[in-house]
């Protein structure tokens, strides 16, 4: 038990299916081999949770993760006393509820850089409703980098069945994401995708990269830039020993992965790649923040405030996120030892 990573778990926006998924995770123990959990957060909102899931938690809190016992028996939680979700209506986005989201993580990470927890899991959030509460990034990968005082290069990747899933740009409009596509960016992002992979027990990493255009260009027709930048990037990180191949059009790229001839797919940008791992396995994807100091992983799914309450939240992905997080942040200790 005292060998497992220490995971700080926090239940997103209490506006949607994250106070339901945390209670449900946390009553029956299902994670309890896997990861020593500290639920960081509001007792109100675990406590809403668990009216959602229609279970019952026995939870003792303690003021710092370092403080906690873990020889006992009840769940261990940091009660913030920030976050009271009557004032912030179910299945509606709210700038209110977006702010204490943001505030919970912020402690969350406060906790891991004193090293108190290994990693971060997270339920889902709402981006738009952390911006308007006050937290100006265009999605929370960028607000941990900005807390952490990270300066070089992170990216989101998700993870569906062992299959990582990364990409060269993310959260911009498309028309940003093709003037952020150039040859520096794609040989970082293979570098990044490869070390994720080795980290998470892949021992020797098969990197396919998706090209941007129909076809791949169709030699030029429709675009030159798998000619001019992504198959000299490809080649130019190949030369250097990473075992990355392509650019392959991105409409049969995750046949491939699928099938088992790579353990990862980067995309030239967000929905190239986010759309085929959905279909794939909504409920079992998990996103992480590759690059960072700190582990962090959430689903890959939201809020799902069309069935906030209702009592049906699958926890796949969650359970998943835990499962992930333990085993990068089992594999960072051990680097360190």
């Amino acid at each position: 038990m005292t060998s497992l990573p220490i995971i700080a778990l926090t239940p997103g926006d209490c506006t949607g299916i994250g106070p339901e998924q945390t209670a449900r995770i946390l009553h029956d123990r299902r994670m309890a081999a896997t990861a020593r959990i500290v639920v960081i957060g509001d007792a109100r909102v675990l406590d809403l949770g668990q009216r959602q899931a229609g279970v019952s938690l026995d939870y003792r809190r303690y003021a710092t993760p370092a403080a906690v016992d873990w020889s006992d028996g009840a769940i261990p939680l940091v009660d913030l006393a920030n976050t009271d979700p009557a004032h912030c209506a179910p299945g509606v986005a709210s700038a209110q509820s977006g702010h204490l989201t943001g505030e919970t993580l912020s402690k969350a990470i406060d906790f891991a850089k004193a090293g108190e927890v290994d990693a971060v899991t997270f339920a889902p959030l709402n981006k738009r409703a952390m911006y308007d509460g006050g937290w100006k990034f265009p999605d929370e990968h960028k607000m941990f980098a900005h807390l952490l005082g990270h300066r070089s290069y992170f990216s989101e990747m998700n993870v569906l069945d062992d299959q990582w899933m990364s990409r060269v740009t993310s959260h911009v409009s498309l028309r940003q994401a093709l003037d952020q596509i150039a040859r520096p960016a794609i040989e970082a992002a293979i570098v990044l995708a490869t070390a994720m992979m080795r980290k998470a027990g892949i021992s020797a990493p098969r990197l396919a990269v998706a090209a941007l255009n129909p076809h791949g260009g169709e030699g030029g027709l429709f675009g030159t830039e798998e000619i001019e930048i992504i198959r000299p990037a490809v080649a130019a990180m190949a030369a250097q020993g990473y075992c990355c191949e392509g650019p392959f059009p991105s409409d049969t790229v995750y046949l491939k992965a699928f099938a088992g001839d790579y353990d990862g797919v980067l995309s030239m940008y967000h929905d190239q790649g986010q759309i085929a791992t959905k279909m794939r396995g909504f409920n079992r994807g998990v996103t992480v923040t590759a690059g960072l100091d700190t582990v962090f992983t959430t689903p890959a799914h939201g809020t799902a405030f069309d069935i906030v309450g209702k009592g049906v939240a699958d926890t796949g992905a969650f359970e998943n996120a835990i499962s992930l997080a333990a085993r990068l942040a089992a594999s960072a200790n051990a680097g360190e030892a």
